[in-house]
């Protein structure tokens, strides 16, 4: 299914899950309520190409997030296969470099595909501290910024960015990168792992393109009413 840009409906439900027959229920109770699925790597690894395929055939855009890092020819060649799978976004870490970010675009490009490349900044799940153990110096955004321009120098679509990171680059960048945003919490109590975090209609308002929403709706007693309330709330905000 093609992805549109700006969505009518901007939201993605990450069905971050193995169990395939549970991520298939919970697909179809979400039909109609959100713009799209996310598939993770702990669905990828369970179920494969043809659990991907399963999914598919419940007629919604699919968000295949794999965070591809490894030497240009082994990602390009990952590329090339999930080009070929009914997805529409997959990920590559913009730290594998230009070069790998360069392969993977190339590999794509050579299938005729029009599969969006996201390149993933740095993790929701890692702040200021984290990243100075790691001997990055700057603030998160500095390194959010750095790694948005290798990705785009090497002709990626867009970027996977926390919300808090949206303004800046819209600013820096413009309007063409797409910009993918994790990290959609009601408020600081429901952040669990995700460190950098805000509301949807703020990310949505400081300029983000597609919202990745988990727990919030998958985690809710009613999954498709959660997301229906989530989308009015968005109405409402716009």
């Amino acid at each position: 299914m093609a992805l549109e840009r700006p969505p009518v409906n901007p939201i993605f439900c990450a069905l971050d899950r193995a169990a395939r027959a549970e991520t298939l229920s919970l697909a179809r109770r979400l039909r109609e309520r959100v713009g799209g699925l996310k598939l993770g790597l702990e669905f990828f690894v369970a179920n494969g190409p043809e659990g991907v395929r399963a999914v598919a055939g419940e007629g919604m855009p699919l968000f295949l997030d794999l965070k591809l890092h490894d030497i240009p020819n082994t990602v390009a060649g990952a590329v090339g296969a999930i080009a070929r799978l009914p997805v529409t976004m997959t990920t590559l870490h913009a730290s594998g470099g230009e070069a790998m970010l360069r392969a993977a675009r190339e590999a794509r490009d050579g299938c005729g595909s029009r599969l969006r490349l996201l390149a993933v900044t740095v993790l929701t799940s890692l702040e200021r501290r984290d990243l100075e153990r790691m001997g990055m110096t700057g603030s998160v955004t500095d390194q959010v910024t750095r790694l948005a321009e290798t990705a785009l120098a090497a002709g990626i679509d867009g970027l996977v960015c926390s919300p808090l990171e949206v303004a800046p680059l819209r600013a820096r960048f413009g309007p063409d990168p797409l910009l993918v945003v994790p990290g959609i919490r009601s408020g600081p109590a429901g952040a669990d792992d995700q460190k950098r975090t805000t509301t949807a209609a703020a990310a949505l308002a400081a300029g983000a393109d597609y919202l990745v929403v988990g727990r919030p709706i998958t985690a809710a007693p009613d999954p498709a009413a959660a997301a229906a309330a989530l989308l009015r709330e968005l109405g409402e905000a716009a």
